[in-house]
């Protein structure tokens, strides 16, 4: 502490003022002679309790010299503590007591901001004579140097503060705009919760790595906070996302899902079947058997009921749907059935052909392009703000989730050599959030095995980096983050020897 040291006291005590709790909480202790340091850089926690400012009553406690410092806000210089009068200083006499030390002289000054609020208390005790050593009262000069660096302390402190609680404010920003896209869609709120967990996860076990290419990899405090930030924000973009297509469950789903429609269109097939069943054996058979009408009656129905099963499970989606199953579909879509304004149309729409034929997943091409473009409305948002340098890497990191190490990925087509470690991490959390995901409307989450069974054959494509990879498997990150997110038929026993990719040892 610079005060004790011009003042060449024996030991000094900074308190910090919490307003809301109404005390003066303990921020740092030294006393030379008993070797005493405890808060700040001493790295050994002060365990006192805080000093209270109001009684149980609500009355203001002066009886305490810092106390009514910081009640007051008048500095008070007490030549001996033994002597003195109007304050108590029954703990300090234990204290004393206990120790064997002696508390003799006390210089105790609030510490006042530019708005002369106290935001703290500078406490000194034991002014020694620079040329004796004998403990002697603090001098007029003493007290207005002290004044004064507590005045410029109290400045640096709220500054200090201001700018934390400036950081406060815009992570609470972050979280405003990710719970205004959880309120859109939960399955995208908890996408972004997840994933800068899993990127910190990756980024700590290649920061500890100390072998192979990324040795060399190492992050501050300072880059930890960037890289949480971007990954807050990666998807900050998908605000404007609509969220019919965000949350399409199924193929057909827009509004609601159309395949209730569809099956009342088979239901009026059904109908006009049974009708011509009816009219058949009541006119003119045309040379067949009424057990023969009925039999072909009973084979459409039949025939009807399986295709419309077959339409409800092509509207699930999938992986991969075949193209016998998609050539099944465009045959349904050709069927005739009379609309509500009595004309002849066929079955399916172009769009409903479309979306049943959709080969993986839910979305088409379309659907598919405004979800990507969220990585471009991603980019532009976070490049127009002011970043200060210490987050001016925060779009990079978080503009390239979806870039590939070959070059083929969006929306800027970077290579593995244009991006930076943090964004590749991003890449690699982004896909391994999205395969294990348990609250998909499209999907069920897969387990850790079928997980980085793709997350290996990525790696071998080009897709994904294999360093990166590489310190995911060996440092069990995907184990970490399982432990804490996945449900537990999804942590199966993953056997590494059958993930592609894997280096063996």
């Amino acid at each position: 502490m610079a005060a004790k040291r011009i003042t060449n006291a024996d030991a000094g005590t900074l308190y910090l003022h919490e307003p809301e709790q109404r005390v003066l909480r303990f921020e740092i202790m030294r006393t030379d002679s008993l070797k005493i340091a405890m808060g700040g850089t001493s790295g050994v926690p002060i365990t006192f309790y805080p000093i209270q400012l109001y009684d149980k009553a609500g009355e203001p406690i002066h009886a305490m010299v810092v106390s009514h410092a910081a009640l007051s806000s008048e500095t008070v210089n007490i030549p001996d503590a033994y002597t003195a009068e109007g304050y108590d200083f029954s703990g300090t006499k234990k204290f004393d007591a206990k120790t064997g030390y002696r508390s003799q002289s006390f210089l105790t000054v609030p510490m006042l901001n530019h708005e002369d609020e106290v935001i703290g208390v500078l406490q000194l005790i034991n002014a020694k004579d620079r040329t004796s050593g004998a403990i002697v009262p603090f001098s007029r000069d003493d007290q207005q140097l002290v004044e004064s660096l507590a005045s410029q302390a109290a400045i640096a402190l709220s500054n200090r503060r201001l700018i934390a609680q400036l950081e406060e404010l815009f992570e609470a920003f972050i979280q405003l705009i990710n719970t205004a896209i959880d309120d859109k869609s939960p399955y995208t709120g908890g996408h972004c919760e997840r994933v800068p967990v899993l990127t910190m996860m990756l980024a700590e076990a290649v920061n500890r790595t100390d072998s192979g290419p990324l040795k060399d990899f190492v992050m501050t405090d300072k880059d930890r906070h960037e890289l949480k930030i971007a990954g807050l924000l990666h998807d900050c973009g998908k605000i404007t996302t609509p969220v019919h297509v965000v949350d399409k469950a199924t193929k057909l789903h827009t509004l609601f899902d159309r395949i209730h429609l569809v099956d009342t269109r088979f239901e009026v097939l059904k109908r006009d079947a049974e009708i011509a069943m009816l009219r058949a054996l009541h006119e003119d058979q045309r040379g067949r058997s009424a057990d023969e009408i009925r039999a072909e009656y009973a084979a459409r129905i039949a025939q009807l009921d399986q295709d419309r099963e077959f339409l409800r499970q092509c509207n699930i989606g999938g992986e991969a749907m075949q193209e016998e199953a998609q050539q099944r579909v465009r045959r349904i879509a050709t069927y005739q059935w009379q609309d509500v304004s009595g004309k002849q149309a066929g079955f399916l729409s172009d769009n409903e052909v479309e979306n049943l034929t959709i080969r993986a997943g839910t979305l088409t091409a379309a659907e598919r392009e405004i979800i990507n473009h969220h990585i471009d409305v991603t980019i532009k948002m976070l490049e127009s703000l002011p970043w200060p340098r210490h987050l001016a890497n925060v779009p990079e990191y978080a503009g390239g989730h979806h870039e590939r190490m070959d070059g083929k990925g969006y929306p800027r087509g970077l290579t593995r050599e244009q991006m930076s470690v943090q964004a590749r991490m991003m890449g690699i959390a982004d896909i391994f959030e999205a395969l294990t995901a348990k609250d998909r409307p499209y999907k069920l989450g897969k387990t850790l095995t079928e997980s980085l069974h793709i997350l290996g054959k990525f790696k071998l494509g080009g897709h994904i980096d294999p360093d990166l990879f590489d310190v995911f498997i060996r440092e069990k990150v995907y184990l970490e983050y399982a432990k804490k997110f996945l449900a537990p038929e999804q942590i199966d026993e993953v056997d590494l020897s059958k993930i592609p990719g894997v280096n063996p040892g």
